[in-house]
């Protein structure tokens, strides 16, 4: 999502809580849907979204420790 700029808090918070969102709607979406295809397409989509999780809390822990 980030192209490396730094981002306010505030900012970090609302796409943590963004993606957070679009997590459990994937996995919602996930135990609707049936078939190898739309597993493997609701996995890798959920994947992508726990890294983008992870590297946005790492940026908001970087900047809390400022």
């Amino acid at each position: 999502m980030s192209n490396g700029s730094s981002l306010t808090l505030g900012e970090l918070e609302a796409r943590i809580a963004a993606v957070r969102d679009n997590i459990r709607e994937l996995v919602e979406q996930a135990a609707a849907f049936s078939g190898a295809e739309d597993e493997a397409r609701n996995a890798d989509r959920i994947a992508q979204q726990n890294d983008e999780l992870d590297r946005l809390m790492k940026e908001r822990d970087a900047l809390l420790k400022k």
